[in-house]
């Protein structure tokens, strides 16, 4: 019922920038929380930021923050993850995920950053 689906993953060099997309199936306005997840090759899930739709404030990891910048396009119906200036450590496939209403997970999008 709620599905997200994750797309403009690619390849980028260390100082890049990438924007993935978070397509909504339904409207978006009904996902009050969501998620931006990376899994990296031979390590574990891990939460980059998550988004409250009724609150301005959005939590970003240590490892992200004042590089990545989530934002919405209601028209749209698609939630962004801006990343700025790429790190080789960055190298993951990202995922987005609603978390209220819980919404399953996507085949999600690989980003590469090459040093």
């Amino acid at each position: 019922q709620v599905q997200l689906v994750e797309s403009g993953g690619g390849l980028v060099q260390a100082g890049g920038s990438l924007r993935l997309s978070c397509a909504a199936s339904g409207t978006i306005s009904a996902i009050y929380v969501m998620g931006w997840y990376r899994q990296a090759p031979g390590k574990q899930r891990e939460l980059v930021a998550q988004f409250y739709s009724s609150s301005t404030a959005t939590y970003y990891a240590d490892s992200v923050k004042g590089r990545f910048t989530v934002s919405r396009d209601n028209v749209k119906n698609t939630i962004y993850l801006q990343m700025n200036n790429l790190k080789p450590e960055d190298t993951a496939v990202y995922y987005c995920k609603s978390l209220n209403p819980v919404g399953a997970w996507g085949q999600g999008t690989q980003v590469t950053v090459s040093s």
